[in-house]
């Protein structure tokens, strides 16, 4: 699956544009989601861990290598402040 996926730099996440819809229409796949964010949240704030985040803008699938820093009911806050909105968020790995 990754093969689909461009990394991408935390830095140029805040330039990217985001749709509305949601990438994930299985209500379990949406379920899983929310617990690996908090899991990722987890070990962001304890360990300082990088996880990777499998997400989709408006142009292309795309991954980036981040700490997870706060979760809102909308959006996953990275370091500086950098959001991705959870409904274009595919897996954390």
């Amino acid at each position: 699956m990754t093969e689909e996926f461009a990394i991408i730099e935390k830095e140029d996440i805040a330039s990217l544009k985001f749709p509305t819809t949601d990438v994930l229409d299985d209500d379990n796949e949406i379920k899983t989601r929310i617990s690996d964010i908090n899991r990722a949240l987890s070990l962001g704030n304890l360990e300082h861990s990088k996880i990777k985040i499998f997400f989709e803008d408006n142009e292309s699938k795309k991954i980036v290598d981040t700490t997870v820093w706060a979760v809102t009911d909308k959006n996953v806050i990275l370091k500086q402040g950098v959001m991705i909105p959870i409904h274009r968020i595919y897996k954390l790995f």
